[in-house]
């Protein structure tokens, strides 16, 4: 842990660049099983905020294994080292004024709940992606839920880890079977109806 440290206040700050930009940064956090369609509901929603005039970007969670996590696996204790650092990325997007959208499983409670604390008030908007797991499994777009059942990999979220569906998210997308096209539009038109967007 680093020591004598403090942080450096600048003139151009969170609440210069959201004035500028017009909009007030978030995190907009969508959790739920592999195979929810978090990663195509995420960017859906960042192109109809983005035609919307919004800034925005899009942490998710294949991605950000190519680099910043690119030495974690897949353990518990990796995984909450995973979250840890998307918090912490996130909460560098909010202070630029963006408004950074996350697909992540993010299976623990208290790793959102790590996100959620290091944000000020109405900055952290929980989504649970709540897609049974059996329609999920039938998805399985990657081919990975038939690996952990075939004994492939272990420690997969559903199978053999657990996953802690939230408690009190802000936004509760059940499951329907729609398109992911008009999924996407019901979040849109959800969040802007709770006035998080």
């Amino acid at each position: 842990m680093a020591t004598n440290i403090v942080w450096h206040k600048h003139e151009v700050n969170k609440q210069t660049r959201s004035d500028k930009l017009g909009q007030k940064p978030r995190v907009i956090w969508l959790t739920g099983l592999s195979g929810s369609g978090k990663s195509t509901l995420a960017n859906l929603l960042e192109k109809k905020l983005f035609e919307d005039g919004k800034l925005t970007y899009l942490l998710d969670g294949d991605n950000v294994r190519h680099g910043l996590c690119g030495d974690l696996g897949f353990s518990d204790k990796d995984r909450v080292e995973n979250i840890r650092r998307i918090s912490e990325v996130a909460k560098l997007f909010v202070d630029s004024g963006t408004i950074v959208l996350t697909a992540f499983i993010s299976p623990f409670q208290t790793d959102r709940d790590f996100c959620r604390n290091l944000l000020q008030e109405k900055e952290f908007v929980e989504v649970y992606v709540d897609v049974p797991l059996a329609v999920c499994e039938q998805r399985d777009p990657k081919g990975l839920y038939k690996k952990a059942r075939n004994g492939e990999i272990k420690d997969f979220t559903g199978i053999d880890s657990t996953y802690e569906a939230p408690v009190n998210p802000e936004v509760h997308l059940e499951y329907k079977d729609e398109s992911a096209e008009a999924t996407a539009e019901r979040l849109f038109n959800l969040l802007n109806e709770k006035g998080l967007i």
